[in-house]
Parts: C-alpha cells; structure tokens; sequence
C-alpha cells in the first residue's frame, strides 16, 4: 500500500510539472516507487539493532572470543538475511507494481547484471552503516535513539520518499555526497537506465568506495570500543 502511495503522489508531481519534472516523466516515477519499495528491507532501511542488544547485555564477549572476525561474522550473517528478503519482500512489491502500472524494466541483460551488482554493494553499504550504528552501543547505555536518527536521514538522503532530483540543486549535490544514495537512489537509477555505458562503472565504482570506507570506519570502531570493554547489565 506505501508503494501505491507514493507512485500516485508522484504521479501528481509529474502532472503538476506537466507530465515531466527534472528529467524524470511519469513511467519513472512509478517504476522509482515501486524498485526503492524492494530495496527497503534488504537494505537496512527499517533498522538493525541486534549487535547493539548483544553489546547492551554483555552476549557480545562471546562473539569476541570465537575464532573469527567480528566484523565479517556479522557481514556474512547480513548477506544471508538480506539474500532472502530481496526475494520475499523485493519480488512482491515490484510484482503488484506492475499488475497496476506499466513499469519499465531493463531491456537488455547488461543492465540486468550491473543492476545486480549495485543491489549487492547497497546492501553491504546498509550492512556497514548500520553495524557502526550499532557499536555507538558500547559508549551508550541505549544505541536506539542513533539507530533511528540514522534512519531518518537515510530515508530522506536516501531517496525512499521521494527522488533526490527532486531536491532543489544544492540539495540533490549533497544527497549525492552522502552514502546514502547508493542504497537507494543509485540501484534505482542503474534500474531505470540512467547510468548507460561508463555512467554505470561510475556509479558501481563509488558505491564500491562508499562499502570500503564505511567498512574502515566499523573496523576503528570496533578496534576503540574493545581496547576496554564495560558491559552495561552484563
């Protein structure tokens, strides 16, 4: 029902602008509603909070004895996760989409693959945002008041309520600054076609950078917060 929410509200924003609004016409407006409708779950986007309850109760010093790394324990456990809800909670809402509305697909196999490929580096974006997210946790006693505010500005910065290029210029620059786009935005732009030939190594290569960096940013975390762990209620 959200995604037919927001394909009718964008359909008015493309008839307000006379059929057209920054480039965008109304056959992608729907069909960026109902692809950034897939990407939610397996993003991230709703939230994660099980390592920082893990942190909160103490259970993380198990995790910090098993012979494996921390940081990819939990990669791999969000892959699994994120695998399965692309296609139980992904397929669906595009499926419904199009029994409404005449959404444009990719036309070409190539397209199809490079699509895939954003889908993966999005959902390993989502993964590191939301594990540093989750080690803010071993400084504080509640973690989810900085899990919510990283969803709301992933939401908004993101493109899951409305396009970024319907931000005013300086806006959209910022948006595109920011990692959060590259959840979002940038899969469904690669989806529309909107990234042809180099445009769409471009835009793999900075979700790439966006995955690395963020990464990085979970492996300090994680080296500061266990150089003296103090478990709160464990």
């Amino acid at each position: 029902m959200f995604g037919y929410l927001r394909a009718y509200i964008l359909i008015g924003v493309a008839a307000a602008g006379g059929g057209e609004v920054a480039g965008w016409d109304e056959g992608l407006m729907v069909t960026f509603a109902f692809i950034t409708q897939s990407l939610l779950a397996g993003t991230g986007a709703f939230g994660e909070q099980e390592l920082a309850e893990r942190i909160r109760s103490g259970d993380v010093v198990v995790d910090l004895y098993r012979p494996v790394d921390v940081q990819l324990w939990w990669l791999a456990s969000w892959s699994g996760r994120s695998a399965y809800t692309f296609g139980s909670r992904g397929i669906p809402p595009m499926l419904l989409g199009a029994v409404v509305f005449d959404l444009r697909v990719p036309p070409d196999a190539a397209t199809w693959i490079v699509f895939a490929l954003s889908v993966v580096l999005a959902s390993g974006i989502g993964f590191a945002i939301r594990f540093a997210a989750n080690l803010v946790a071993f400084w504080l006693l509640d973690s989810r008041g900085v899990d919510q505010l990283v969803t709301l500005v992933l939401t908004f910065f993101g493109g899951l309520l409305v396009p970024i290029v319907l931000f005013p210029p300086w806006l959209e620059a910022v948006a595109r600054l920011l990692p959060f786009a590259a959840m979002a935005q940038v899969p469904a732009e690669v989806f529309l076609g909107l990234h042809p030939g180099r445009g769409a190594l471009t835009a793999l290569a900075t979700q790439l950078a966006w995955f690395v960096a963020l990464l990085a940013l979970g492996r300090v975390m994680l080296g500061a917060a266990t150089r003296k762990v103090v478990i709160q209620g464990g």
